[in-house]
């Protein structure tokens, strides 16, 4: 892994904290700045599939009204309703090939839709916006 090096100043209270951390965990300052830093930057997408990447990338560069608009967004009730049934008849191993095609885009869009809102919503919360429950976005 390449590494590039910085110097920060820090604030004594902050080097202080970090370094308390440190001491009680048995790990060096810098070890506990770069695990603060780690979860502390904004969401990465490279753990997604390579298709939905370049879809998350882009969502960096988005406002933080457009990122709301996506965080609370829904699937049309028609396609959740076709998704189900085309389950349904799945799980019946009744499904044509027009069908399994229809299932597969269905299953696509789906998880498209719902990495798009989770990631929307991770980078509102990186940006300092306080999220409601899940269920209320």
């Amino acid at each position: 892994m390449v590494t590039q090096e910085i110097s920060l100043p820090l604030p004594e209270h902050l080097y202080l904290r970090f370094a308390q951390v440190a001491a009680a965990n048995r790990q060096t300052v810098t070890d506990v700045l770069l695990h603060a830093v780690e979860i502390g930057s904004p969401p990465g997408w490279e753990d997604v599939p390579a298709e939905f990447q370049v879809d998350l990338a882009a969502l960096d560069r988005l406002d933080d009204k457009a990122l709301w608009q996506i965080a609370r967004s829904q699937q049309p009730e028609t396609d959740v309703e076709r998704y189900e049934m085309l389950l349904d008849k799945n799980a019946n191993e009744a499904l044509t090939a027009a069908e399994r095609e229809e299932l597969a885009q269905l299953r696509h869009e789906a998880d498209r839709f719902m990495l798009r809102k989770a990631q929307a919503a991770a980078l509102l919360r990186w940006r300092g916006h306080r999220l409601p429950p899940a269920d209320k976005l």
